[in-house]
C-alpha cells in the first residue's frame, strides 16, 4: 500500500501545525508503508530520499510572468503545483491532502486516476475570515476549494472532536466519513532539557524568570491579546515572545506598537522577531517557566504538546482542540474566551486579556504548582499523543477506505 502526501510545508520549509504534522506523521507511516510526499519546492525540482519507504519531491512554480495581482499570485502558484502534482503521474493506492493549497490537486487525483481522497482538517477557511487581509478574492477561491474537497472526500481527519463539530456544522459530510485523529508529539526529541547558551543568544535575561509565547503573527494566534495583557503582568519575570511570519504588513505594524507600549509599562518584554530553530526551540520551552497560548481559534495546537512535553505548565485560551490537550488545573489552565458573533474578535477583550495575566501571575509565582503541572504535563503527552499510535490509526483508515473504493468498482 502506498499513500501519496500532497502538502505546502515540508521540510526545510515549516512555518505552522501543518507542516509539523506532516513532517513526522510522513515518517512514522514510512516504518508501515510506502510514502510519497509532494510539496512545494523550489523552483528547481529535487527529490529526497528521507527512508527506504519514504520519498519527498519539492516543486516550485515561477510567478515571473504573472499578470495578477500580487495578493494573488501565491493562490496560483499553488494551482499550478496542483497540476504539475497531477500531469507527473500518480501511482499511490491513496491521496492525501494538507491544508486548503493542495486541494485541488487531491480532487485532480481522485477523478483523474481514481484513487480514494483523504483530507486531514488542519483549520477551517470559514473560520479564519481575517485571511481576506492578505489573499482579498483569494480566499473565496480557497473556501469554495475547501468545501468543494471535503464534501467529495472519502475520508476526512479532524484533528479534534472539536474540529468534527465545525466540519458537521459548517459542511455537508456524513458523520461516518469523519475520523478523529489528534496530532502529535515525538517525546525523544521533546524533552526537557537545555543550555543557559540559547538565553544569551536570544537577549534574555538569564537571572530572571520568563514566560514563553511561540507563533506566528496572525489574528488566530490571539498574539495581540497577549501583547496587551503584558500590562497586567507581574514585572518579576519576563515576557518572551517569538513571533515572526506576519500575515500582512497591517498586524506587523500592530504587534510593534502593541509590544512597544507592553515594554514601556513592563520593561521586561524580550521579542524575537524570527521563526526560531527546532533545536533552540526546545530549550526555550525547557527553560521556561510557563507557556502561553491566546489563540482565538485553534483546531489543535502542536505548541502546547511541545510545552507540555518539555515539562512547563501552559496558560491557554479555552477554545478547539486546545480542551482536549491542556487538563485546567492539572497541565495548566485554561482562560474562558467569548467571542462575538459570527466574528473571533473576544466579546470583552480586556477581560480575557485580564484573566490571561492572572492565570500567567498564578503559575509563575507558586513553585509546587508548577513542578505539578510540568509532571502531569509530560505525563499525558506520553500517555495519549505518541506519533506511532497516530501512524497506525492512519494506516488503519487508508486500509477501510481502500476496501470500500475498492468493493465499490
Amino acid at each position: 500500500m502506498k499513500t501519496l502526501f500532497l502538502t505546502n510545508e515540508y521540510p526545510p520549509t515549516i512555518y505552522g501545525g501543518a507542516g509539523v504534522h506532516v513532517d513526522y506523521l510522513s515518517r512514522e507511516l514510512a516504518k508501515l508503508m510506502e510514502v510519497e510526499v509532494r510539496c512545494f519546492g523550489a523552483d528547481k525540482r529535487e527529490s529526497r530520499l528521507a527512508s527506504q519507504h519514504l520519498v519527498a519531491t519539492g516543486f516550485g512554480a515561477s510567478t515571473a510572468e504573472y499578470g495578477a495581482p500580487k495578493h494573488l499570485q501565491g493562490v496560483f502558484s499553488a494551482l499550478q503545483r496542483c497540476l504539475d502534482w497531477n500531469s507527473t503521474g500518480i501511482d499511490a493506492d491513496v491521496v492525501h491532502l494538507h491544508t486548503w493549497y493542495t486541494h485541488l490537486g487531491g480532487i485532480l487525483a481522485k477523478l483523474n486516476y481514481g484513487i480514494p481522497l483523504v483530507l486531514t482538517v488542519h483549520s477551517l477557511e470559514p473560520l479564519r475570515p481575517w485571511k481576506r487581509e492578505q489573499i482579498q478574492g483569494g480566499y473565496d477561491f480557497s473556501c469554495w476549494v475547501e468545501r468543494t474537497a471535503i464534501e467529495m472526500a472519502d475520508g476526512v481527519v479532524a484533528v479534534s472532536e472539536d474540529t468534527k463539530a465545525d466540519i458537521l456544522r459548517l459542511f455537508s459530510v456524513p458523520e461516518s466519513k469523519i475520523h478523529v485523529i489528534h496530532n502529535g508529539i515525538d517525546l525523544d526529541e521533546f524533552q526537557k532539557g537545555g543550555g543557559l547558551d540559547v538565553l544569551e543568544k536570544y537577549g534574555i535575561d538569564s537571572r530572571k524568570p520568563f514566560v514563553l509565547f511561540v507563533g506566528r503573527i496572525t489574528r488566530q494566534k490571539g498574539i495581540i491579546h497577549l501583547a496587551n495583557a503584558i500590562r497586567h503582568m507581574s514585572r518579576d519575570f519576563q515576557v518572551v515572545l517569538c513571533a515572526g511570519a506576519p500575515d500582512t504588513p497591517e498586524i506587523a505594524l500592530e504587534m510593534k506598537r502593541s509590544v512597544d507600549a507592553a515594554q514601556a509599562l513592563h520593561g521586561s518584554v524580550v521579542w524575537v522577531e524570527k521563526m526560531v530553530p527546532k533545536q533552540d526551540l526546545i530549550k526555550l520551552y525547557s527553560l521556561a517557566e510557563a507557556f502561553c497560548c491566546p489563540s482565538v481559534y485553534e483546531p489543535f495546537g502542536i505548541i502546547n504538546l511541545e510545552a507540555m512535553a518539555c515539562q512547563t505548565p501552559v496558560v491557554a485560551s479555552a477554545v478547539g482542540g486546545i480542551k482536549e490537550v491542556v487538563v485546567d488545573g492539572d497541565t495548566g489552565f485554561l482562560v474562558p474566551l467569548s467571542l462575538k458573533g459570527g466574528t473571533f474578535e473576544p466579546l470583552d477583550a480586556d477581560a480575557f486579556e485580564r484573566n490571561l495575566a492572572g492565570k500567567v501571575n498564578q503559575i509563575m509565582a507558586d513553585d509546587a504548582l508548577r513542578s505539578r503541572m510540568a509532571t502531569s504535563g509530560r505525563k499525558r503527552v506520553e500517555d495519549h499523543f505518541s506519533w506511532a499510535a497516530i501512524a497506525a490509526r492512519t494506516r488503519a483508515m487508508y486500509e477501510q477506505l481502500i476496501s470500500e473504493h475498492q468493493k465499490a468498482k
